[in-house]
């Protein structure tokens, strides 16, 4: 291997790093985010599995939960991944929280990542409560473990709906829709239920995307590929 081959290989490996580094600047908001849950999913992996349970618990938003310390409970949960696998995230936040960030903006991003989340869960909840009193669950349903990201991600995924320019935004949506009909209709659970309403959530933050550019066009895309 000449000199030459090895100060090009350096340029290029360095460009390859900026090019990741800045695309991480991009998008702050996300990358912290998916640091914390980084860092909380490592420490779940040195807990018992009972200890982890309760650990969790006692940071889920269910209905005892909530009825206790709601604000603590609506922030912590969305700390904790429950399950332990933390890369299916992080290639869910780049492909998702990260386009939305970038294009948004950091602060109304966070916006819809937090109406998602609290609206989600409350709506869920209260379906469950309801469903408990009407004796349609049973009521150790109250502690039922509800941890994880899961809300805001798919409002997220409901927004960025705009980001895409007809006819595509169109078969985007359909795809989206798809994705939480149909646990919803074959499962029915309140997870489910909370997954569609947060998509609901992500459409009805139309307001927040006005004056964010143009939308995107993937043919426009494919063909400045191709020539």
């Amino acid at each position: 291997m000449t000199i030459l081959t090895c100060v090009n290989r350096v340029i290029r490996d360095r460009c390859r790093l900026g090019a990741v580094t800045g695309y991480v600047r991009s998008a702050p908001g996300t990358y912290v985010w998916l640091l914390i849950l980084f860092v909380t999913t490592l420490v779940l992996h040195y807990m018992s599995p009972a200890f982890e349970r309760e650990f969790l618990r006692e940071r889920s938003t269910n209905i005892h939960e909530l009825s206790r310390d709601p604000v603590r409970v609506l922030i912590t949960s969305a700390m904790w991944i429950d399950g332990g696998r933390w890369l299916p995230y992080a290639a869910l936040y780049t492909a998702v929280h990260a386009q939305a960030e970038r294009w948004l903006g950091t602060l109304r991003w966070l916006l819809v990542c937090a109406a998602a989340h609290v609206l989600a869960t409350l709506i869920s909840e209260l379906t469950l409560l309801n469903a408990i009193r009407d004796g349609a669950a049973p009521l150790r349903a109250v502690h039922t473990l509800d941890v994880g990201v899961s809300y805001a991600l798919a409002g997220v995924a409901g927004v960025l709906t705009y980001r895409i320019a007809a006819p595509w935004r169109y078969l985007y949506l359909a795809v989206v829709l798809a994705a939480v009909l149909v646990p919803l209709v074959t499962g029915a659970t309140f997870t489910d239920f909370g997954h569609f309403v947060s998509v609901l959530v992500g459409l009805a933050c139309y307001p927040l995307v006005r004056g964010r550019g143009k939308a995107w066009n993937p043919k426009e895309t494919l063909t400045a590929l191709k020539g």
